[in-house]
Protein backbone atom coordinates (compact mmCIF):
# COMPACT_ATOMS: atom_id res chain seq x y z
CA UNK A 1 0.00 0.00 0.00
CA UNK A 2 2.91 2.57 0.69
CA UNK A 3 4.04 2.31 -3.23
CA UNK A 4 0.26 3.48 -4.27
CA UNK A 5 0.12 6.06 -1.81
CA UNK A 6 3.41 6.98 -3.13
CA UNK A 7 2.51 7.20 -6.56
CA UNK A 8 -0.82 8.53 -5.52
CA UNK A 9 0.94 11.94 -4.18
CA UNK A 10 3.25 11.87 -7.02
CA UNK A 11 0.53 12.22 -9.63
CA UNK A 12 -1.56 14.42 -7.29
CA UNK A 13 1.73 16.65 -7.37
CA UNK A 14 1.64 16.88 -11.16
CA UNK A 15 -2.34 17.64 -11.65
CA UNK A 16 -2.13 20.49 -9.13
CA UNK A 17 1.24 22.08 -10.75
CA UNK A 18 -0.46 22.25 -14.12
CA UNK A 19 -3.38 24.14 -13.18
CA UNK A 20 -4.24 24.05 -16.83
CA UNK A 21 -5.15 20.12 -15.65
CA UNK A 22 -2.84 18.39 -18.33
CA UNK A 23 -0.70 15.80 -18.31
CA UNK A 24 0.69 16.18 -22.02
CA UNK A 25 0.14 12.77 -24.04
CA UNK A 26 3.01 10.18 -24.49
CA UNK A 27 3.10 9.05 -27.98
CA UNK A 28 1.84 5.41 -28.77
CA UNK A 29 2.21 3.44 -31.84
CA UNK A 30 -0.13 1.20 -32.71
CA UNK A 31 -0.61 -1.07 -35.88
CA UNK A 32 -2.95 -4.26 -35.76
CA UNK A 33 -2.08 -6.35 -38.28
CA UNK A 34 -4.80 -9.73 -39.23
CA UNK A 35 -5.06 -11.42 -35.59
CA UNK A 36 -4.19 -8.37 -33.38
CA UNK A 37 -2.91 -9.57 -29.82
CA UNK A 38 -4.12 -6.33 -28.13
CA UNK A 39 -7.30 -4.70 -29.64
CA UNK A 40 -10.16 -2.29 -28.22
CA UNK A 41 -13.51 -4.06 -28.95
CA UNK A 42 -16.66 -2.51 -27.54
CA UNK A 43 -20.30 -2.62 -28.03
CA UNK A 44 -22.51 0.69 -27.12
CA UNK A 45 -25.40 -0.16 -25.40
CA UNK A 46 -27.89 2.85 -25.47
CA UNK A 47 -30.97 3.51 -22.91
CA UNK A 48 -32.15 6.88 -24.29
CA UNK A 49 -35.91 6.09 -25.90
CA UNK A 50 -35.67 2.10 -25.34
CA UNK A 51 -38.79 0.95 -24.40
CA UNK A 52 -37.72 -2.39 -23.20
CA UNK A 53 -36.51 -1.42 -19.61
CA UNK A 54 -39.69 -0.23 -18.39
CA UNK A 55 -41.62 -3.54 -19.23
CA UNK A 56 -39.71 -5.72 -17.41
CA UNK A 57 -39.03 -6.96 -14.07
CA UNK A 58 -35.84 -6.92 -12.06
CA UNK A 59 -35.58 -10.63 -12.86
CA UNK A 60 -36.12 -9.99 -16.44
CA UNK A 61 -33.86 -7.86 -17.05
CA UNK A 62 -30.79 -9.44 -14.82
CA UNK A 63 -31.69 -12.30 -17.08
CA UNK A 64 -31.52 -10.06 -20.14
CA UNK A 65 -28.69 -8.13 -19.87
CA UNK A 66 -26.60 -11.86 -18.79
CA UNK A 67 -27.84 -13.21 -22.01
CA UNK A 68 -26.21 -10.01 -23.52
CA UNK A 69 -23.07 -10.20 -21.79
CA UNK A 70 -22.70 -13.94 -22.84
CA UNK A 71 -23.45 -13.31 -26.57
CA UNK A 72 -21.48 -10.18 -26.93
CA UNK A 73 -18.19 -11.99 -25.16
CA UNK A 74 -18.33 -15.37 -27.80
CA UNK A 75 -18.23 -12.06 -30.09
CA UNK A 76 -15.05 -11.08 -29.12
CA UNK A 77 -16.32 -8.03 -26.81
CA UNK A 78 -14.19 -6.54 -24.22
CA UNK A 79 -15.69 -3.57 -23.33
CA UNK A 80 -19.34 -2.46 -22.81
CA UNK A 81 -20.16 1.43 -23.61
CA UNK A 82 -23.50 1.79 -21.32
CA UNK A 83 -25.29 4.64 -21.35
CA UNK A 84 -26.27 5.72 -17.82
CA UNK A 85 -27.26 9.11 -17.69
CA UNK A 86 -28.98 10.09 -21.10
CA UNK A 87 -31.09 12.81 -19.65
CA UNK A 88 -29.32 14.41 -16.61
CA UNK A 89 -31.08 11.47 -15.11
CA UNK A 90 -29.59 8.17 -13.85
CA UNK A 91 -29.36 4.44 -14.40
CA UNK A 92 -28.41 3.88 -10.74
CA UNK A 93 -28.53 4.98 -7.17
CA UNK A 94 -28.05 8.65 -7.35
CA UNK A 95 -28.96 11.57 -4.81
CA UNK A 96 -27.99 13.91 -7.47
CA UNK A 97 -30.22 13.22 -10.35
CA UNK A 98 -33.81 11.07 -10.11
CA UNK A 99 -34.14 7.82 -11.77
CA UNK A 100 -34.23 8.00 -15.55
CA UNK A 101 -37.84 7.56 -17.43
CA UNK A 102 -35.99 5.13 -19.42
CA UNK A 103 -35.50 3.32 -17.09
CA UNK A 104 -38.99 2.86 -15.34
CA UNK A 105 -41.10 4.65 -17.55
CA UNK A 106 -41.42 8.10 -15.14
CA UNK A 107 -38.54 9.65 -14.53
CA UNK A 108 -37.99 9.81 -10.70
CA UNK A 109 -39.93 6.51 -10.07
CA UNK A 110 -37.80 4.34 -8.48
CA UNK A 111 -37.70 0.89 -9.58
CA UNK A 112 -38.36 -2.51 -8.26
CA UNK A 113 -36.16 -2.06 -4.87
CA UNK A 114 -33.74 0.31 -5.92
CA UNK A 115 -32.03 -2.28 -8.60
CA UNK A 116 -28.82 -0.42 -9.65
CA UNK A 117 -28.51 -1.24 -12.98
CA UNK A 118 -24.97 0.32 -13.41
CA UNK A 119 -23.68 -1.70 -10.25
CA UNK A 120 -24.89 -4.83 -11.48
CA UNK A 121 -23.55 -4.08 -14.99
CA UNK A 122 -19.93 -3.26 -13.56
CA UNK A 123 -20.12 -6.60 -11.57
CA UNK A 124 -20.93 -9.10 -14.54
CA UNK A 125 -18.66 -6.92 -16.93
CA UNK A 126 -15.83 -7.59 -14.70
CA UNK A 127 -16.64 -11.48 -14.16
CA UNK A 128 -16.01 -11.81 -17.91
CA UNK A 129 -13.20 -9.18 -18.07
CA UNK A 130 -14.84 -7.17 -20.02
CA UNK A 131 -14.37 -3.34 -19.36
CA UNK A 132 -17.47 -1.42 -18.60
CA UNK A 133 -17.57 2.93 -19.56
CA UNK A 134 -20.64 4.32 -17.67
CA UNK A 135 -21.56 7.00 -20.92
CA UNK A 136 -23.15 10.18 -19.90
CA UNK A 137 -25.00 12.68 -22.09
CA UNK A 138 -23.48 15.71 -20.59
CA UNK A 139 -25.94 18.89 -21.52
CA UNK A 140 -29.09 17.43 -22.30
CA UNK A 141 -31.94 17.44 -20.08
CA UNK A 142 -34.94 16.70 -22.02
CA UNK A 143 -34.74 15.58 -25.88
CA UNK A 144 -37.95 17.09 -27.16
CA UNK A 145 -38.66 19.57 -24.25
CA UNK A 146 -41.74 17.60 -23.08
CA UNK A 147 -40.04 15.32 -20.50
CA UNK A 148 -42.04 15.92 -17.15
CA UNK A 149 -39.43 16.44 -15.07
CA UNK A 150 -39.09 14.52 -11.37
CA UNK A 151 -39.73 17.09 -8.47
CA UNK A 152 -36.02 16.30 -7.41
CA UNK A 153 -34.58 17.26 -10.73
CA UNK A 154 -32.64 19.86 -11.06
CA UNK A 155 -34.09 21.72 -13.31
CA UNK A 156 -36.44 22.78 -10.59
CA UNK A 157 -33.71 23.61 -8.33
CA UNK A 158 -32.04 25.72 -10.85
CA UNK A 159 -34.22 26.78 -14.01
CA UNK A 160 -31.70 29.91 -14.53
CA UNK A 161 -29.09 27.17 -16.16
CA UNK A 162 -31.29 25.91 -18.79
CA UNK A 163 -31.85 27.04 -22.50
CA UNK A 164 -34.54 25.54 -25.02
CA UNK A 165 -33.43 24.77 -28.25
CA UNK A 166 -34.95 23.17 -31.19
CA UNK A 167 -37.28 21.78 -28.54
CA UNK A 168 -34.54 20.39 -26.82
CA UNK A 169 -33.93 21.49 -23.18
CA UNK A 170 -29.76 21.83 -22.36
CA UNK A 171 -27.47 23.08 -19.62
CA UNK A 172 -26.28 26.12 -20.77
CA UNK A 173 -22.53 25.27 -21.78
CA UNK A 174 -21.58 29.16 -21.20
CA UNK A 175 -22.32 28.99 -17.55
CA UNK A 176 -19.96 27.61 -14.98
CA UNK A 177 -22.96 26.51 -12.93
CA UNK A 178 -23.43 23.70 -15.32
CA UNK A 179 -19.76 22.75 -15.83
CA UNK A 180 -19.61 22.39 -11.91
CA UNK A 181 -22.33 20.72 -11.86
CA UNK A 182 -21.68 18.13 -14.41
CA UNK A 183 -17.85 17.57 -12.52
CA UNK A 184 -19.89 17.14 -9.62
CA UNK A 185 -22.06 14.15 -11.37
CA UNK A 186 -18.85 12.61 -12.85
CA UNK A 187 -16.93 12.61 -9.30
CA UNK A 188 -19.94 11.00 -7.73
CA UNK A 189 -19.88 8.30 -10.66
CA UNK A 190 -16.58 7.68 -10.25
CA UNK A 191 -16.00 7.68 -6.52
CA UNK A 192 -19.02 5.56 -5.77
CA UNK A 193 -18.48 2.62 -8.84
CA UNK A 194 -15.66 0.98 -10.15
CA UNK A 195 -16.28 1.86 -13.98
CA UNK A 196 -13.51 1.21 -16.20
CA UNK A 197 -13.95 4.73 -17.69
CA UNK A 198 -16.59 7.77 -18.09
CA UNK A 199 -17.45 8.02 -21.92
CA UNK A 200 -19.73 11.39 -24.03
CA UNK A 201 -20.27 10.91 -27.41
CA UNK A 202 -20.79 14.09 -29.69
CA UNK A 203 -23.45 16.28 -27.85
CA UNK A 204 -22.82 18.67 -27.01
CA UNK A 205 -23.49 21.97 -28.25
CA UNK A 206 -26.52 20.93 -29.99
CA UNK A 207 -26.51 20.24 -33.77
CA UNK A 208 -27.78 22.85 -35.37
CA UNK A 209 -30.91 23.35 -36.58
CA UNK A 210 -31.77 25.78 -39.67
CA UNK A 211 -32.85 29.25 -39.03
CA UNK A 212 -32.17 28.60 -35.61
CA UNK A 213 -30.15 30.47 -33.15
CA UNK A 214 -28.66 29.16 -29.99
CA UNK A 215 -30.22 31.19 -27.23
CA UNK A 216 -26.92 32.09 -25.09
CA UNK A 217 -26.79 35.76 -25.92
CA UNK A 218 -27.30 36.78 -22.09
CA UNK A 219 -24.66 34.22 -20.81
CA UNK A 220 -22.45 35.43 -23.24
CA UNK A 221 -22.55 39.03 -22.17
CA UNK A 222 -21.87 37.87 -19.06
CA UNK A 223 -18.74 35.20 -19.18
CA UNK A 224 -17.88 36.68 -23.06
CA UNK A 225 -18.04 40.06 -23.45
CA UNK A 226 -17.01 40.36 -19.98
CA UNK A 227 -13.69 38.39 -20.50
CA UNK A 228 -12.76 40.42 -23.37
CA UNK A 229 -14.30 38.28 -25.99
CA UNK A 230 -15.51 40.40 -29.03
CA UNK A 231 -19.02 39.86 -30.60
CA UNK A 232 -17.62 38.20 -33.76
CA UNK A 233 -15.88 35.98 -31.64
CA UNK A 234 -18.42 34.05 -30.02
CA UNK A 235 -17.41 30.76 -31.84
CA UNK A 236 -14.10 30.52 -29.80
CA UNK A 237 -16.40 31.31 -26.70
CA UNK A 238 -18.06 28.32 -27.40
CA UNK A 239 -15.53 26.38 -28.19
CA UNK A 240 -13.66 27.38 -25.09
CA UNK A 241 -16.89 26.80 -22.84
CA UNK A 242 -16.76 23.09 -23.78
CA UNK A 243 -12.98 23.17 -23.48
CA UNK A 244 -13.34 23.94 -19.61
CA UNK A 245 -15.52 21.37 -19.69
CA UNK A 246 -13.39 18.64 -20.58
CA UNK A 247 -10.62 20.07 -18.68
CA UNK A 248 -12.48 20.06 -15.79
CA UNK A 249 -13.96 16.44 -15.75
CA UNK A 250 -10.23 15.03 -16.49
CA UNK A 251 -9.17 16.71 -13.29
CA UNK A 252 -11.91 15.54 -11.38
CA UNK A 253 -11.66 12.07 -12.30
CA UNK A 254 -7.61 12.41 -11.87
CA UNK A 255 -8.18 13.64 -8.35
CA UNK A 256 -10.33 10.90 -7.28
CA UNK A 257 -9.22 7.61 -9.16
CA UNK A 258 -6.72 8.72 -11.27
CA UNK A 259 -6.89 5.13 -13.25
CA UNK A 260 -10.73 5.56 -14.47
CA UNK A 261 -10.08 6.67 -18.41
CA UNK A 262 -12.00 9.59 -20.38
CA UNK A 263 -13.19 8.74 -23.64
CA UNK A 264 -15.22 11.01 -26.30
CA UNK A 265 -16.72 9.44 -29.23
CA UNK A 266 -17.31 12.71 -31.32
CA UNK A 267 -18.76 13.12 -34.14
CA UNK A 268 -17.25 11.46 -37.49
CA UNK A 269 -15.74 14.87 -39.06
CA UNK A 270 -13.46 16.98 -37.51
CA UNK A 271 -13.36 19.91 -39.99
CA UNK A 272 -14.06 19.67 -43.78
CA UNK A 273 -10.60 20.54 -45.56
CA UNK A 274 -12.64 24.27 -47.54
CA UNK A 275 -13.42 25.24 -44.09
CA UNK A 276 -9.59 25.10 -42.90
CA UNK A 277 -7.64 28.45 -44.67
CA UNK A 278 -4.56 25.95 -44.26
CA UNK A 279 -6.47 22.96 -46.15
CA UNK A 280 -5.81 20.95 -42.85
CA UNK A 281 -9.47 19.24 -42.64
CA UNK A 282 -10.56 15.90 -44.28
CA UNK A 283 -11.65 15.80 -47.96
CA UNK A 284 -15.18 15.59 -46.63
CA UNK A 285 -18.57 17.39 -46.99
CA UNK A 286 -20.69 17.64 -43.91
CA UNK A 287 -21.42 18.43 -40.00
CA UNK A 288 -18.16 19.49 -38.44
CA UNK A 289 -16.98 19.13 -34.49
CA UNK A 290 -14.69 22.33 -34.54
CA UNK A 291 -17.42 24.45 -36.34
CA UNK A 292 -20.99 22.79 -35.57
CA UNK A 293 -20.48 21.73 -32.27
CA UNK A 294 -18.05 23.68 -31.04
CA UNK A 295 -15.99 20.76 -30.19
CA UNK A 296 -12.46 21.08 -30.20
CA UNK A 297 -11.72 16.58 -30.40
CA UNK A 298 -7.35 17.09 -31.59
CA UNK A 299 -7.07 19.46 -29.37
CA UNK A 300 -8.46 17.53 -25.94
CA UNK A 301 -6.07 14.83 -27.23
CA UNK A 302 -3.11 16.83 -27.62
CA UNK A 303 -3.51 18.17 -24.28
CA UNK A 304 -4.24 14.98 -22.43
CA UNK A 305 -7.57 15.90 -21.41
CA UNK A 306 -9.31 13.08 -23.01
CA UNK A 307 -7.96 9.22 -22.74
CA UNK A 308 -9.30 7.73 -25.95
CA UNK A 309 -11.06 8.89 -29.15
CA UNK A 310 -13.63 6.89 -30.85
CA UNK A 311 -14.69 9.22 -33.82
CA UNK A 312 -18.34 8.00 -35.28
CA UNK A 313 -17.08 6.90 -38.64
CA UNK A 314 -20.78 5.62 -39.63
CA UNK A 315 -20.36 6.37 -43.63
CA UNK A 316 -19.94 3.00 -46.32
CA UNK A 317 -16.26 3.64 -48.22
CA UNK A 318 -16.97 5.49 -51.19
CA UNK A 319 -19.68 7.88 -49.77
CA UNK A 320 -19.60 10.88 -51.99
CA UNK A 321 -20.27 13.30 -48.86
CA UNK A 322 -17.60 11.36 -45.88
CA UNK A 323 -16.15 8.76 -47.55
CA UNK A 324 -15.01 6.31 -44.80
CA UNK A 325 -11.74 5.53 -46.00
CA UNK A 326 -10.78 8.95 -46.20
CA UNK A 327 -11.90 10.05 -43.09
CA UNK A 328 -10.34 7.47 -40.71
CA UNK A 329 -6.56 8.16 -42.49
CA UNK A 330 -7.25 11.40 -41.76
CA UNK A 331 -8.25 10.44 -38.07
CA UNK A 332 -5.16 8.06 -38.32
CA UNK A 333 -2.88 10.76 -39.80
CA UNK A 334 -4.19 12.95 -36.41
CA UNK A 335 -4.20 10.71 -33.42
CA UNK A 336 -1.27 12.61 -32.01
CA UNK A 337 -0.23 9.72 -30.05
CA UNK A 338 -3.10 9.02 -28.28
CA UNK A 339 -5.86 5.84 -28.54
CA UNK A 340 -7.67 5.95 -31.28
CA UNK A 341 -10.66 3.07 -32.08
CA UNK A 342 -12.89 3.66 -35.28
CA UNK A 343 -17.01 4.25 -34.43
CA UNK A 344 -18.41 1.63 -36.62
CA UNK A 345 -22.24 1.50 -37.29
CA UNK A 346 -22.99 -2.07 -37.58
CA UNK A 347 -26.82 -1.90 -40.56
CA UNK A 348 -24.90 0.54 -42.55
CA UNK A 349 -22.01 -1.63 -42.70
CA UNK A 350 -23.50 -4.95 -42.79
CA UNK A 351 -25.86 -3.11 -45.63
CA UNK A 352 -23.14 -2.33 -48.08
CA UNK A 353 -21.74 -5.67 -47.04
CA UNK A 354 -18.16 -3.77 -46.09
CA UNK A 355 -17.26 -5.20 -42.54
CA UNK A 356 -14.44 -7.21 -44.16
CA UNK A 357 -13.04 -4.61 -46.45
CA UNK A 358 -13.32 -1.75 -42.94
CA UNK A 359 -11.46 -4.54 -41.21
CA UNK A 360 -8.81 -4.92 -42.99
CA UNK A 361 -8.71 -1.90 -44.32
CA UNK A 362 -8.16 -0.08 -40.76
CA UNK A 363 -5.95 -3.18 -39.30
CA UNK A 364 -2.96 -2.09 -42.15
CA UNK A 365 -3.52 1.51 -40.62
CA UNK A 366 -1.13 2.83 -38.09
CA UNK A 367 -2.57 4.16 -34.92
CA UNK A 368 -5.62 2.55 -34.94
CA UNK A 369 -5.91 0.82 -32.22
CA UNK A 370 -9.56 -1.26 -32.09
CA UNK A 371 -12.85 -0.74 -32.87
CA UNK A 372 -16.48 0.39 -31.60
CA UNK A 373 -19.53 -0.89 -32.47
CA UNK A 374 -22.71 0.78 -33.13
CA UNK A 375 -25.46 -0.25 -31.38
CA UNK A 376 -25.06 -3.88 -29.54
CA UNK A 377 -28.21 -4.92 -30.30
CA UNK A 378 -27.17 -5.53 -33.82
CA UNK A 379 -24.51 -7.61 -32.90
CA UNK A 380 -27.01 -9.48 -30.87
CA UNK A 381 -29.60 -9.79 -33.42
CA UNK A 382 -26.61 -10.86 -35.78
CA UNK A 383 -27.83 -8.46 -39.02
CA UNK A 384 -26.82 -9.92 -41.67
CA UNK A 385 -24.13 -12.45 -40.14
CA UNK A 386 -22.26 -9.76 -38.04
CA UNK A 387 -21.80 -11.88 -35.17
CA UNK A 388 -20.76 -14.90 -37.07
CA UNK A 389 -18.01 -12.99 -38.74
CA UNK A 390 -16.85 -11.92 -35.85
CA UNK A 391 -16.66 -14.69 -33.85
CA UNK A 392 -15.01 -16.89 -37.19
CA UNK A 393 -12.67 -14.11 -38.12
CA UNK A 394 -12.24 -10.67 -36.98
CA UNK A 395 -12.23 -11.91 -33.22
CA UNK A 396 -11.40 -15.13 -33.67
CA UNK A 397 -8.61 -15.07 -30.87
CA UNK A 398 -9.46 -13.09 -27.55
CA UNK A 399 -7.61 -9.41 -27.08
CA UNK A 400 -5.97 -7.29 -24.62
CA UNK A 401 -7.36 -3.66 -24.82
CA UNK A 402 -4.16 -2.07 -25.67
CA UNK A 403 -2.19 -0.80 -22.70
CA UNK A 404 -2.52 2.84 -21.65
CA UNK A 405 1.37 3.24 -21.22
CA UNK A 406 0.55 7.17 -21.48
CA UNK A 407 -0.63 6.96 -17.71
CA UNK A 408 1.77 4.44 -16.62
CA UNK A 409 3.69 2.00 -18.12
CA UNK A 410 5.56 -0.31 -15.50
CA UNK A 411 4.41 -4.19 -15.73
CA UNK A 412 2.94 -5.36 -12.60
CA UNK A 413 5.03 -8.09 -10.87
CA UNK A 414 5.09 -12.09 -12.12
CA UNK A 415 2.65 -13.99 -10.73
CA UNK A 416 4.00 -16.51 -8.16
CA UNK A 417 3.58 -20.40 -7.00
CA UNK A 418 2.54 -21.63 -10.14
CA UNK A 419 1.53 -25.31 -9.47
CA UNK A 420 -1.49 -27.58 -10.61
CA UNK A 421 -3.73 -29.32 -8.48
CA UNK A 422 -6.93 -31.58 -7.82
CA UNK A 423 -10.00 -30.30 -6.58
CA UNK A 424 -13.49 -30.79 -5.96
CA UNK A 425 -14.08 -28.79 -9.07
CA UNK A 426 -11.30 -31.03 -10.99
CA UNK A 427 -7.54 -30.25 -12.33
CA UNK A 428 -6.79 -26.91 -11.76
CA UNK A 429 -3.89 -24.20 -12.36
CA UNK A 430 -3.05 -22.18 -9.54
CA UNK A 431 -1.26 -19.22 -8.81
CA UNK A 432 -0.68 -16.17 -6.52
CA UNK A 433 -0.21 -12.91 -6.61
CA UNK A 434 -0.82 -9.46 -5.46
CA UNK A 435 -3.63 -7.64 -5.76
CA UNK A 436 -5.61 -4.73 -4.51
CA UNK A 437 -9.12 -2.89 -5.71
CA UNK A 438 -7.30 0.75 -5.07
CA UNK A 439 -3.93 -0.58 -6.64
CA UNK A 440 -3.92 -0.03 -9.95
CA UNK A 441 -0.35 -1.15 -10.44
CA UNK A 442 -0.61 -4.62 -9.19
CA UNK A 443 -2.64 -7.19 -11.05
CA UNK A 444 -6.37 -6.71 -12.23
CA UNK A 445 -6.14 -9.79 -14.26
CA UNK A 446 -4.41 -12.85 -15.87
CA UNK A 447 -4.24 -14.46 -18.95
CA UNK A 448 -3.08 -17.74 -19.52
CA UNK A 449 -1.41 -19.24 -22.32
CA UNK A 450 -1.01 -22.76 -23.50
CA UNK A 451 1.86 -24.08 -25.78
CA UNK A 452 2.87 -27.22 -26.72
CA UNK A 453 6.18 -28.60 -24.86
CA UNK A 454 8.63 -28.10 -27.77
CA UNK A 455 7.59 -25.33 -28.87
CA UNK A 456 8.36 -21.31 -28.67
CA UNK A 457 6.73 -19.68 -25.95
CA UNK A 458 5.34 -16.44 -27.85
CA UNK A 459 3.01 -14.28 -25.38
CA UNK A 460 2.75 -12.30 -29.18
CA UNK A 461 0.55 -15.13 -30.34
CA UNK A 462 -3.19 -14.78 -29.47
CA UNK A 463 -4.13 -17.87 -30.87
CA UNK A 464 -2.33 -19.66 -27.54
CA UNK A 465 -4.22 -17.70 -25.53
CA UNK A 466 -6.81 -20.16 -23.57
CA UNK A 467 -8.06 -17.90 -20.95
CA UNK A 468 -8.51 -14.21 -18.97
CA UNK A 469 -9.44 -14.16 -16.00
CA UNK A 470 -9.61 -11.74 -13.02
CA UNK A 471 -9.34 -15.36 -10.74
CA UNK A 472 -6.18 -16.82 -9.52
CA UNK A 473 -7.25 -20.05 -10.97
CA UNK A 474 -8.25 -21.73 -14.57
CA UNK A 475 -9.53 -25.34 -14.93
CA UNK A 476 -7.30 -27.63 -17.10
CA UNK A 477 -8.76 -29.57 -19.83
CA UNK A 478 -8.01 -32.95 -18.08
CA UNK A 479 -7.96 -36.01 -20.74
CA UNK A 480 -6.65 -38.91 -18.82
CA UNK A 481 -2.69 -37.44 -19.07
CA UNK A 482 -1.90 -38.33 -22.10
CA UNK A 483 -0.58 -34.88 -23.59
CA UNK A 484 1.89 -33.07 -22.20
CA UNK A 485 1.35 -28.86 -22.33
CA UNK A 486 3.33 -25.90 -20.96
CA UNK A 487 1.19 -23.32 -19.69
CA UNK A 488 2.14 -19.56 -18.78
CA UNK A 489 0.45 -17.46 -16.69
CA UNK A 490 0.83 -13.36 -16.61
CA UNK A 491 -0.35 -10.30 -15.14
CA UNK A 492 -1.86 -7.75 -16.04
CA UNK A 493 -2.59 -4.51 -14.12
CA UNK A 494 -5.57 -1.92 -14.84
CA UNK A 495 -3.92 -0.04 -17.29
CA UNK A 496 -3.14 -3.46 -19.27
CA UNK A 497 0.47 -3.17 -18.94
CA UNK A 498 1.53 -7.02 -18.77
CA UNK A 499 4.22 -8.73 -17.12
CA UNK A 500 6.58 -9.24 -19.65
CA UNK A 501 7.69 -13.09 -19.22
CA UNK A 502 4.87 -14.83 -17.41
CA UNK A 503 5.44 -18.20 -14.99
CA UNK A 504 5.34 -21.72 -17.47
CA UNK A 505 4.44 -25.21 -15.97
CA UNK A 506 4.53 -28.15 -17.61
CA UNK A 507 1.34 -30.12 -17.17
CA UNK A 508 0.05 -33.88 -18.58
CA UNK A 509 -3.28 -33.32 -19.94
Amino acid sequence: MLKYWKWMFVLFVAILSSCKTTQQPVKQSFVLGENPKREFRGAWIQTAFQGEYKEMSVKEMRRSFIRKLDFLEKCGINAIIFQVRPEADAFYRSKLEPWSRFYTGEQGRAPEGNFDVMAFLIEECHKRNMEFHAWLNPYRISTAGNTKFADSHIYHQHPEWFVTYNKQILFDPGLPQSRQFICKVVKDIVSRYDVDAIHMDDYFYPYPAAGQFFPDDKSFRKYGLAKGYKPEQKADWRRENVNKLIREIKRTILLNKPWVRFGISPFGIYRNKKSTPDGSGSNTNGLQNYDDLYADITYWVKQGWIDYNIPQIYWEMGHPLADYTTLIKWWSKHAYGGHLYIGQDVARTMKADQLTKKMRYERRLPHIAGNCFWPANEILWNNKGVADSLQRHYHRYPALIPAYTNMHNRAPEEVKKLKTEWTADGFMLHWKAEQSKTNPELAWYFVVYRFDPKEEIDLNNPAKIVGITRNTFYKLPYDEGKIKYRYVVTAVDRFHNESPKGKSKKVKL
